[in-house]
């Protein structure tokens, strides 16, 4: 598998800003999560979903020790070492020590990030030392798979 455009992706996921935070929602303009954000990304930068991905609740990544978000990016992205990790990657967060992965970003370069936070929508901000040392995981985005070629007959 090869990479996707990190300019691609980084242009794609500034396409959400501003959309509404919505649980277990992928509209852009209308609402999604941080799931949401990197489905949306996945499907504008790659093509259609090839995951399902099942009803969830919000406390989902409390329970468990199943690191569910990172097995399931593992199946169809390119893991990366977090310390490598650049514009258009997807990154995923611990958001407290010892829990599984539950939180998305997408990396856009000079230490920013996009992501789908509750109460503020999708933003860009900073990635702090509080974010950084949150990122358990980093992915890139494959690129589409080439148009199969119709027969001729």
């Amino acid at each position: 598998m090869r990479p996707a455009s990190a300019k691609k992706v980084v242009a794609a996921a500034r396409g959400w800003l501003g959309t509404p935070y919505h649980d277990q929602a992928s509209v852009r303009g209308v609402g999604c999560d941080c799931l949401g954000l990197a489905r949306g990304i996945w499907r504008e930068v790659v093509g259609s979903e090839t995951l399902p991905v099942p009803p969830y609740s919000r406390d989902w990544g409390e329970t468990g020790t199943r690191e569910v978000l990172a097995d399931s990016a593992a199946r169809v992205m390119i893991r990366i070492d977090p310390t490598d990790a650049g514009p258009g990657a997807v990154v995923l967060f611990r958001m407290r020590a010892g829990a599984i992965v539950k939180h998305v970003g997408i990396l856009t370069g000079e230490g920013r990030f996009i992501h789908s936070y509750e109460r503020l929508g999708v933003i860009e901000e900073p990635l702090t030392p509080a974010w950084r040392r949150r990122i358990a995981f980093a992915f890139l985005f494959p690129r589409p798979a080439p148009a199969r070629r119709k027969k001729k007959s």
